[in-house]
């Protein structure tokens, strides 16, 4: 699969991303081949489980930044709303376990997709 194919297989913005880096689709595609290997994922995971809602956001911020660079929709979207449910790290919004579930399904398929790409 290209990785246009890849984009639209996640509902991703393939376009805009490519504008992003100035207009060339490898620099896309060797950023976005990086991304499994980033380890914000796995810090958002172990803070969340482990309780330490301060390091929780600061990863899902971190990870809605990436995915907004790349034009990760469906991820940048969830982790945005998990963020914001973490904003205040003293008492996180009830649903934010909810969030959490959602950053974990749409950031698996976002993975299975690009790995899946031929870049």
């Amino acid at each position: 699969m290209t990785l246009r194919e890849c984009y639209d297989s996640i509902g991703a913005d393939f376009d805009g991303a490519v504008k992003r880096m100035c207009g060339k689709e490898s620099m896309l595609a060797k950023f976005a081949k990086k991304f499994p290997a980033d380890p914000t994922y796995q810090g958002l995971v172990s803070a969340f489980e482990s309780g330490d809602i301060p390091s929780a956001f600061r990863m899902a911020h971190t990870l809605k930044g990436l995915c907004l660079n790349l034009g990760l929709d469906k991820l940048q979207k969830s982790s945005s709303e998990l963020t914001e449910a973490l904003r205040n790290t003293e008492s996180p919004t009830p649903n934010a376990a909810e969030l959490y579930e959602i950053v974990k399904r749409d950031y698996e398929a976002t993975i299975n997709a690009i790995n899946s790409a031929d870049v």
